[in-house]
């Protein structure tokens, strides 16, 4: 048999990159671990008191340390956080409120059935045909535009907060569409009650892509922190 075709390859390496992103996302969810040295012994020695108090009383400077040090982190972060957000300027609106842009491009294709059927998204996509056009002229173009956000842009601290964290909110987005591509690759029924579900599937899929892209939008260029459903909490963890 033949090589598959370069644009299946293609997908395939966008679909297991985004599989190990998802996988990060859920194992940055798990707590940190304390160090042992945090935690007093289970069997303090007995032999020795003058060894147990000292142990005892080095226990608990440390724990009231490292409970001061997480109080005042945990209040600088969101002090920062919080400016951040409310002081956006004009250009980090513009380059937030355009990254939502990312999923939708990504995702158009699961609009096929409601676009085909309803006039009103034909004329609201109809101007969007171009840059949807050059997204999907090259099949790595989405993977690209994956890298290049989350490591230029979501790891740069010199981006503000407010772009980092909407940018990781399009990323999330993005990422969750492997669910309904997983589906479709798993089935692809051809007729019947099968394909009817797919056909919701796509539309249900294709509709929160259209809203989240408004919502995010409109909210960024007015200035406003836009938490998309699902996606907010796991981007407020991957933007420190």
């Amino acid at each position: 048999m033949g090589e598959p075709p370069k644009s299946t390859r293609f997908n395939s390496i966008s679909l297991g990159f985004k599989l190990s992103s998802m996988a990060t996302l859920i194992l940055n969810l798990s707590p940190k671990t304390l160090h042992s040295s945090f935690f007093p012994s289970p069997f303090p020695s007995l032999s020795n008191p003058r060894t147990t108090a000292t142990t005892t009383l080095t226990n608990q400077i440390n724990f009231t340390t490292l409970r001061r040090r997480r109080r005042r982190r945990i209040l600088t972060v969101r002090s920062s956080g919080d400016r951040d957000n409310n002081t956006a300027d004009g250009p980090d609106r513009l380059i937030s409120a355009i990254c939502y842009f990312y999923p939708f491009f990504d995702g158009v294709q699961y609009g096929k059935y409601v676009i085909t059927q309803y006039a009103p998204f034909q004329v609201l996509i109809q101007p969007l045909v171009p840059a949807i056009r050059v997204f999907k002229s090259f099949p790595f173009n989405g993977f690209l535009v994956f890298l290049t956000l989350y490591f230029v842009v979501v790891r740069n601290p010199n981006f503000s907060r407010y772009v980092r964290f909407n940018i990781m909110q399009a990323i999330v987005l993005d990422v969750l569409l492997i669910f309904p591509d997983l589906l479709e690759r798993s089935f692809n029924p051809r007729g019947g009650l099968g394909l009817d579900l797919v056909m919701s599937l796509d539309s249900t899929v294709f509709l929160f892509l259209l809203i989240c892209l408004i919502y995010g939008s409109s909210s960024c260029l007015l200035g406003q922190v836009p938490r998309l459903p699902i996606v907010a909490d796991a981007a407020d963890r991957q933007v420190m």
